[in-house]
């Protein structure tokens, strides 16, 4: 993984964090790209510190084109390249069809959807062009999807439909991009039960799914923990460490693209 340059996106907190600390440990350069611009920039203080290895934070939006056009300037300007674009960045609001109002479905849509979309038309114009110019090394697209992406989700229809057409997008790039020495591929992660997303006490899945009443009969999120872990073979929740070793897989393998990649201690399997 030395001399590589990433760019992960969500990268101050949650997978994309642990993406960013994981892909650095391992001697790449790394961009971390976030909404939370200041939380951006204190994950890459944090690795330069930990790791010796460059890192920078930027502010970005990915639902933004001009935003996402930038990110990748300054990874091409930080580094000299772009080797490895992770979408990451994400957002949930879980609630039921007729219930669901339309300005939240665009939001979370233009995240989860649209987002990678743009991540990745920079990512393989960057790669084409550094391509073009004799590097004959492979690249890679990497969409942080879900296994909401294979599976559809009750009453988080919003996230799991974005996440289905990732993997159409994640397919459609694949076949697009092959001859340019791209791959595409996506990691589906289970549940993160510990991380942010699911614990925040006002805002996580946990408190979301107790009030959309998801889980028929639960009357605590200790409730609605247990029953996610019941629904894995491994008996757990997925952890950061995990997606971590998916992605460097994925970069260091030469012979898959446009693949889904489960990482759900069996909940999801591939039929």
């Amino acid at each position: 993984m030395k001399h590589r340059s990433v760019i992960i996106t969500g990268a101050a907190s949650g997978f994309g964090e642990g993406l960013a600390r994981g892909f650095a440990a391992q001697g790449a350069s790394v961009l971390c790209a976030d909404m939370n611009g200041r939380g951006a920039d204190e994950v890459a203080r944090s690795i330069g510190g930990l790791y010796g290895t460059p890192a920078v934070g930027i502010a970005t939006d990915v639902t933004d084109e001009s935003s996402v056009e930038t990110m990748v300037a300054r990874a091409v300007d930080a580094y000299g390249s772009l080797d490895v674009m992770i979408s990451c960045a994400g957002v949930l609001m879980a609630g039921g069809v007729e219930d669901f109002n339309k300005k939240d479905f665009d939001f979370v849509t233009s995240v989860n959807y649209t987002g990678f979309f743009l991540c990745a038309k920079y990512a393989a114009r960057a790669m084409k062009r550094q391509r073009a110019s004799g590097r004959k090394e492979l690249y890679d697209i990497i969409q942080i999807n879900s296994k909401s992406g294979l599976s559809g989700s009750k009453a988080n229809f919003a996230y799991s439909g974005g996440k289905f057409g990732g993997i159409g997008l994640v397919q459609s790039f694949a076949l697009e991009l092959a001859e340019y020495g791209i791959k595409v591929n996506a990691i589906c992660p289970g549940n993160l039960l510990d991380g942010p997303l699911w614990s925040d006490p006002e805002k996580g899945l946990f408190r979301q799914y107790m009030d959309a009443g998801k889980v028929k009969g639960a009357r605590t999120v200790d409730d609605i923990r247990r029953y996610y872990e019941s629904l894995v073979p491994l008996g757990r929740g997925c952890r950061i460490e995990d997606v971590v070793l998916a992605a460097i897989y994925l970069v260091e393998q030469e012979y898959e693209t446009g693949q889904a990649l489960p990482v759900t201690g069996g909940q999801i399997m591939l039929r």
